[in-house]
């Protein structure tokens, strides 16, 4: 999406739903760094995505400690909100959002589900926790396993304070979640595209313009004079051609087009040749 959103003028719900994953996003980078300070011994795993009799559930964050394992669903709502009946509203605009605490209930149930296949007995503890200082939750309800932003740091620290020594029981238990993991995320929705309907070109890591000039070995934004240097650039847009198509062959001619700069065949060969296995020969040529 975020390469998308660089290359294709999105629909106002295709940039809204982008919006949002990127502040998900956001909100569980941060979680993930306020965990680091976790002592003792304890494996983290972020986003895990499972599955258990034909249903699908997503996890951002899986602590196991000695005690058990804490299942986190991470939230970076912004603003005031309120839950009625079951129901999460915006308060600023009354709109009505997928409930968290629901979508936290499902994945514990199909989670406890998944440790019963596997015949593993574990204490489970599933908490949303909503991440960001500016948020807001009116009636809240005191039974619910909700983590506010005032109470995050309270929670890490009172996880700090028990002690766990983990086993090879915990080890081959995160392995095994590992392994588990699927690659093909079935909730992905992508607009549809082409190749012909995305803007060509090289643009910032920073600020996402396409003023991209070349100077000596490096690549200057006009924009914000970010400097990054030729060939990581390269493979930066050659990495994002591979996932924008991953059935097409990553070719000279291919990269030369899709980068529409200041360069020539030869360099572009030559960091083809460096960073990926070459197929074929003379125009049949294509790295992998």
């Amino acid at each position: 999406m975020r390469y998308l959103n660089a290359r294709l003028d999105l629909a106002e719900k295709e940039r809204f739903h982008y919006s949002i994953l990127e502040k998900g996003y956001e909100g569980e980078v941060i979680f993930d760094k306020r965990a680091e300070n976790l002592s003792e011994e304890r494996f983290i795993i972020n986003d895990l995505l499972l599955e258990v009799n034909n249903s699908h559930f997503q996890i951002d964050s899986l602590i196991i400690s000695q005690g058990g394992i804490h299942l986190l669903d991470v939230k970076n709502f912004e603003g005031d909100y309120y839950l009625e009946s079951d129901k999460f509203f915006s308060r600023a605009t009354d709109r009505e959002y997928k409930n968290p605490i629901i979508q936290l209930k499902r994945s514990e149930t199909l989670f406890r589900q998944l440790l019963q296949y596997l015949k593993l007995y574990y204490v489970v503890e599933a908490s949303v926790i909503f991440i960001n200082p500016e948020f807001t939750l009116y009636q809240a309800p005191l039974d619910q396993p909700i983590i506010l932003p005032t109470q995050v740091n309270r929670f890490l620290r009172d996880l700090n304070q028990k002690p766990s020594t983990l086993n090879d029981g915990h080890r081959r238990l995160a392995q095994t979640l590992i392994s588990l993991h699927q690659t093909k995320n079935p909730f992905t929705k992508l607009p549809r595209y082409d190749y012909e309907e995305l803007q060509k070109g090289m643009y910032c890591r920073s600020c996402g313009s396409f003023l991209l000039r070349k100077r000596n070995y490096d690549f200057v934004c006009g924009r914000c004079g970010e400097s990054e240097s030729l060939e990581p650039a390269i493979l930066r847009h050659v990495e994002e051609y591979k996932l924008l198509f991953p059935e097409q062959k990553i070719t000279t001619q291919t990269i030369f087009e899709w980068c529409k700069a200041d360069l020539s065949m030869r360099t572009i060969i030559r960091i083809l040749k460096k960073n990926y296995t070459r197929f074929g020969k003379s125009k049949n040529t294509y790295y992998k």
